[in-house]
Parts: C-alpha cells; structure tokens; sequence
C-alpha cells in the first residue's frame, strides 16, 4: 500500500492491513502478513509504530532443512525525506537513528516497511526444532533421521598439535 505523505491528516492514520508482499533475495514470505500501523506527521518527519506479523520460510542452521517460522515485530520507525541525506555523499546513522528511513517523492511504501520489519525480525541462527542435531560433520547424514557409524574424536583436529606438544612436555 503507497501513503501520500502531503494527505496524511494532523490527527494521523490508523491503518489494519492485511497485504500479501513479494519475496526477494533475502525473505521468503509464505503467507499475508498482517498489521497494525498507526502513522502520525511531524512537519516532514513521519512517525510510523504499531505490529506485523507473517510468517517466512527460513533454513535450519543446523540440518538445512527448510521450514516455516511465524515472525512477530513490534514497529516504531521515524521517515525523513530522502532529500535530507543527498546533500551529503556518505550518510552514517549514530545510534539514536537505527530506527529511522527514508522517503522520496511524498510516497510511503507500507509494504518494505514490512517486509524491512519481517526481516530484522529474522533470528540469526534459524532453528527448525530447539533439539536439531544438525549434519554429522564427517560423512553429512542428518543427525534427526538416522545415526551414522562416523567414529567421532574427543579432540577438535585443529588442536591436535597442542596434544603433541603435551606429551613432550609430561615426557621431560
């Protein structure tokens, strides 16, 4: 849904929107999400807070397995003008500002706003199940289905030098 910024009313908007938005390269997005948005305007800045909810496909981090997460975001983002950045060739956001956009010709777009709120919702290691073993790490069987016969070493290959250097010392 496209917001005309110069139409919004002093008293603001109270939005319910139940929208089905693309996917792209980052979010696979399964079903419509809904929300609930209210949007209020302060001179040019537009203050935009309330609920989404979706739900995303996302692969395990473990068995990469696909599966299907519910995502619940709470919104309470601040737009300026795009206008207010081009004046300068790098713009950095400080800390106060992590929760601030952009926007450009007098257009609010609710669905990135969406979807942008979907994905930082996203968890950094996706798990299909809290108690997913994963990929057995010598030979890649899924640890969920079956066992593998893999021998599985105590010592971390890696630091099997340290071991050496061990028994030398208890040697001397």
């Amino acid at each position: 849904m496209k917001v005309i910024i110069s139409e919004i009313p002093e008293e603001g908007l109270e939005l319910e929107l139940t929208e089905k938005i693309s996917s792209d390269e980052s979010i696979t997005i399964v079903s419509p999400v809904k929300a609930s948005l209210r949007i209020d305007k302060k001179g040019s800045e537009v203050i935009i807070t309330g609920a989404a909810k979706g739900t995303v496909e996302l692969q395990c981090s473990r068995c990469l397995k696909s599966f299907e997460m519910d995502i619940d975001s709470k919104i309470d983002v601040v737009y300026h003008p795009a206008s207010e950045i081009n004046k300068e060739e790098h713009y950095e956001l400080k800390g106060d500002e992590l929760d601030t956009g952009f926007y450009r010709n007098d257009t609010l777009d609710t669905d990135d706003l969406l979807r942008e709120q979907l994905v930082l919702n996203i968890p950094m290691k996706p798990l299909c199940s809290e108690g997913c073993k994963g990929l057995c790490p010598k030979c890649g069987v899924d640890l969920n289905i079956t066992q593998c016969n893999c021998a599985i070493s105590e010592i971390d290959s890696r630091l099997a030098v340290l071991k050496q250097l061990l028994g030398k010392k208890n040697k001397t």
